[in-house]
């Protein structure tokens, strides 16, 4: 079974790939994995096994 997290990004002006990078290595850690970026980076999908 899988389980989703929709995270809403606010990454400011300055070094959003920096920061985006960083926040996506974070729940990297935690075995999320990306689904979809939207456009403009404003939402992101997450899915990992719920029973892991």
């Amino acid at each position: 079974m899988k389980e989703y997290k929709v995270i809403m990004t606010k990454l400011g002006i300055m070094n959003r790939a920096v920061k985006l990078e960083e926040l996506l290595n974070q729940y990297a850690r935690e075995g999320w994995i990306v689904q979809s970026i939207a456009q403009g980076w404003v939402s992101i999908v997450l899915e990992r096994d719920k029973n892991r």
